[in-house]
């Protein structure tokens, strides 16, 4: 087992080189000057769909704006925000969140490109049911003989959307937080409770996955808003009693991450890879699993959609993921504790509200990775979908369910480097596709906001 596991981290390690780095942040950068900064100067707009003031019930698609985003969200929204920025700040130093940063302001742009996409390039499965995400995009914008890079897109996504890290930090948290300091569990009980904590977990995450899309958004969009509420509303808390170290921790970030001195001496490239990988695994920009959630929109304007997909960075990376990292950094605990993962975060909390920090976390990350877990199975569902054909995609929540069980009794770092390792494989396609269609996304845009200006004109003199 050992030896497997170092075989994945190797193969993460691999994936990560430099030349994904540049497909990502150098790709991202390309959306934002390519697009003249325009999610940015929309960002009004965006919050006016997401209200649901633009939504047309009779618009092909699934679900709403708001169940779009919430459903994304709900992916990217969870445990790499409470337990990979933690692991983050471990092995890269606090510098690693300024890399997270950037991952994120390039991450808003590349969003807005590979959902605008989503739906632009919109196409039927073999029962005749419209579908969106890269694979699509990839055929239906690129042509057939593109069809390889879609079939890597989803054969990679078949294994980066199982939750492996979701589960496998949930019951540790459980296990090291609550289990084991009351004296609930002896060390030869942890992999019995982590067996059986797996199979309760698969078997509540089954009662909504097997819904479809549907039931996954309509779970979600009251969830998700409601998670966000505590976990921020927490944080907020102990940032405000301890608000006279927050500036200089966040000079930390800054100054770290061009020296990465904070852990150690640590090497540069080592902080900046750090950043990009836990800002990709958090934000999932450019990976390509959240244009299949928004691909699902009730929606017939591409870039209506593209303009709420931007969201998604801004919320879960500058918002979420640095009040974790400053609640880290202002308590202490990524100096004083040696926990790892979701464990650490866990500490803080506990260390700035003494108590009730710890049962606060614990609640949110039931609510966390739960949601992710929903969104996660819908994604693997439409990749083997796309492989076999959508009539058998169903049989993907099986196997998800089952490996679930498998992950809870898993390492963390095998966890993390499976993940990590096919995520890089997943941004090939979707960053190529976007990349050649960037073009096509600009025009429609021109064409979108026209429209708009001419309405509002319209309106405005009767």
């Amino acid at each position: 087992m050992e030896y497997i596991e170092g075989l994945i981290i190797q193969f993460a390690e691999l994936a990560w080189g430099p030349w994904l780095l540049v497909l990502l942040l150098g790709g991202g950068f390309f959306f934002l000057l390519y697009s003249r900064l325009l999610p940015f100067r929309y960002f009004k707009h965006a919050i006016a769909i997401v209200q649901g003031k633009y939504d047309n019930p009779d618009d092909a698609g699934d679900i709403s704006h708001f169940q779009a985003l919430s459903s994304a969200l709900a992916g990217t929204i969870g445990m790499g925000n409470i337990a990979g920025v933690a692991i983050a700040i471990q092995a890269g130093g606090p510098g690693a969140i300024f890399w997270m940063w950037m991952s994120a302001l390039v991450g808003i742009a590349t969003k807005f490109f590979t959902c605008s996409l989503a739906i632009m390039y919109r196409g039927k499965d073999s029962m005749g049911h419209l579908q969106g995400g890269p694979m699509y995009v990839v055929t239906e914008g690129l042509g057939r003989r593109w069809k390889p890079l879609a079939t890597l897109f989803c054969l990679a996504g078949l294994i980066g959307c199982l939750p492996l890290f979701q589960i496998n930090q949930l019951v540790q948290i459980l296990r090291e937080v609550v289990f084991i300091p009351n004296g609930w569990l002896e060390a030869s009980q942890v992999f019995s409770f982590n067996l059986t904590s797996g199979i309760l977990i698969a078997a509540l995450v089954a009662l909504v996955v097997f819904g479809g899309i549907v039931r996954i958004g309509a779970v979600t969009s009251k969830l998700v808003p409601a998670m966000v509420l505590l976990y921020m509303g927490s944080a907020i808390w102990i940032l405000l009693e301890n608000y006279q170290m927050v500036p200089q921790y966040l000079m930390l970030i800054i100054s770290d991450a061009f020296t990465g001195k904070a852990v150690g001496g640590g090497a540069l490239g080592t902080v900046i890879v750090t950043g990009i990988r836990r800002g990709a695994f958090s934000n999932e920009a450019g990976i390509g699993t959240e244009a299949m959630a928004h691909g699902a929109a009730k929606t017939q304007e591409p870039i209506r959609e593209g303009l709420v997909a931007m969201m998604g960075p801004f919320v879960d990376t500058l918002i979420v993921c640095t009040m974790t990292a400053l609640v880290i950094l202002v308590t202490g605990a990524w100096q004083t504790s040696a926990a790892d993962g979701v464990t650490l975060t866990a500490t803080a909390f506990n260390t700035g509200m003494p108590g009730i920090g710890t049962y606060v976390l614990i609640i949110c990350v039931i609510f966390f990775s739960t949601s992710t877990m929903f969104s996660y199975s819908y994604y693997g569902t439409k990749c083997l979908g796309f492989l076999i054909g959508a009539e058998r995609q169903h049989l993907y929540n099986y196997i998800y369910v089952t490996l679930m069980v498998v992950a809870a009794v898993a390492s963390l770092d095998a966890a993390v480097s499976l993940i990590d390792g096919m995520y890089a494989l997943m941004a090939i396609p979707t960053m190529t596709s976007a990349l050649l269609l960037a073009p096509k996304v600009m025009g429609a845009a021109r064409v979108y906001f026209d429209k708009m200006r001419d309405t509002e004109r319209n309106q405005f003199y009767g």
